[in-house]
């Protein structure tokens, strides 16, 4: 019996190790990629504290025990959230906002123009609204967004997919009526939404949308329509597909428009990169081929921080369908996060579909959730857990210096921090933040 059960476990193991193509293994348990990564984590993701401990009469306080517990990222971990209030029964709602809230302080409201309006005039921005799938109207993140500190972001203002039939075919009539909807949105939700993605996926946009012209020049007209309506700190981004992650910063065609688009004075604030693999046969062809090379993805990040703008990664679906689907997943999973939490200029990174059966029609048989279809963790969704809530979250304790003095390094965030010294004690939360000085001045 107990043979049976070791060769059963043996043959698990197999399983699921084969399932990592041995050269993706190869690259990415490399121990100097590794050192890389967790260089720039160190050194990108982490900050100092100097922290000043008095007491009520301004004299320093020696002997101070400090003790700092991170409650929150300032780098924006996220997901769409395009089914909010949407899954019954309400167990499956409830399960769902609690698995979001539990890693993402980011998410991605649906602005699709079919669904904000369906038909002429039916504008969908306000509840309630009839119900359309995977399209909540905008107002329905706000009080959920708050309740729970999340970050959102609007996708996308202009794309020439997923639009309403009745959109007319003429390019004037076109721009006059996008003029219209950016100046909706952006009074609508420009004081609320910290992000929107302007132009998305311009570099495979079709000739047979009205506005395409060769060199896309769209995308500068549509930034310099929507830059004036929305606050200056708002970051406006552009987003492309995901072969854009694979291809050399010098023959890479959406550098060169990002490049463009800057010269002619655009108000790109913020540059996206999608990685999508909807299908198990996909993501086996890029494990197994050349582009899961963790030093050209890393080089290729650090040279776009060259335009000194925040880079996010917009969209992610690693495929769990599959024998070993799950396990290789996880894998996948926490390599990537870690690679891409380590690039010097990344500002975030989004999940696409949190939960199974919960993509566009067509993508659900990848299996891409974090969670399964009755909305439960996967393997992939603890090691995120584990990343995000553990390994890249500080808990420190430190003591104060004759001169009431003492230093904390940490990841970037917020803290709950205390200060105890002979039974007084004094409760602070404070920002750990990147390129600041971090000089905390706490009195007790």
């Amino acid at each position: 019996m107990n043979k049976l059960i070791l060769l059963c476990s043996m043959t698990l193991l197999v399983t699921t190790q084969a399932a990592t193509p041995e050269i993706y293994s190869k690259l990415w348990r490399d121990p100097s990629v590794n050192a890389r990564i967790d260089r720039n984590i160190e050194q990108y993701r982490k900050g100092d504290a100097a922290i000043t401990v008095m007491d009520a009469a301004g004299q320093p306080v020696n002997g101070a025990k400090i003790s700092a517990r991170q409650t929150g990222h300032e780098f924006l971990f996220g997901c769409n959230a395009f089914v909010l209030g949407q899954l019954q029964p309400a167990e499956l709602e409830q399960r769902y906002e609690a698995a979001f809230a539990k890693l993402f302080n980011f998410a991605t409201v649906p602005l699709y123009w079919e669904g904000t309006e369906p038909e002429r005039g039916e504008l969908r921005y306000a509840e309630p609204a009839r119900d359309i799938w995977r399209r909540p109207p905008g107002d329905r993140f706000l009080p959920w967004a708050a309740t729970n500190h999340i970050t959102l972001k609007g996708h996308p203002l202009l794309w020439h997919a997923y639009n309403p039939k009745w959109l007319p075919k003429d390019a004037n009539e076109l721009h006059a009526l996008y003029q219209q909807r950016f100046k909706e949105i952006s009074s609508r939700f420009g004081d609320k939404f910290a992000i929107f993605d302007v132009v998305n996926e311009s570099q495979v946009c079709p000739k047979t949308y009205p506005l395409f012209t060769p060199d896309r020049d769209y995308v500068r007209w549509a930034f310099q329509e929507a830059a004036p309506l929305f606050p200056a700190h708002t970051t406006l981004m552009i987003n492309e597909i995901t072969e854009y992650n694979f291809k050399p910063y010098n023959q890479n065609a959406y550098v060169d428009q990002i490049k463009k688009l800057i010269g002619q004075g655009a108000a790109v604030r913020g540059i996206g990169l999608q990685y999508h693999f909807f299908r198990r046969k996909a993501l086996d062809g890029y494990l197994a081929g050349p582009h899961a090379d963790p030093n050209k993805l890393l080089d290729l990040y650090e040279k776009l921080g060259g335009f000194n703008l925040p880079l996010y990664i917009t969209e992610i679906t690693i495929a769990s369908a599959g024998e070993g689907g799950e396990e290789l997943q996880a894998e996948v999973v926490r390599d990537h996060y870690r690679l891409w939490f380590s690039a010097p200029q990344m500002a975030g990174i989004t999940w696409w579909n949190l939960g199974d059966g919960t993509a566009v029609k067509g993508e659900n048989e990848a299996m891409g959730g974090l969670l399964d279809a009755k909305l439960l963790p996967k393997a992939a969704y603890r090691e995120l857990d584990k990343l995000i809530n553990t390994d890249w979250k500080t808990q420190a304790t430190v003591q104060t210096d004759a001169q009431g003095h003492a230093q904390l390094r940490g990841f970037h965030g917020t803290y709950s921090v205390t200060v105890e010294r002979d039974g007084k004690q004094t409760k602070r939360t404070l920002q750990l933040k990147k390129g600041a000085a971090n000089d905390w001045k706490l009195e007790l």
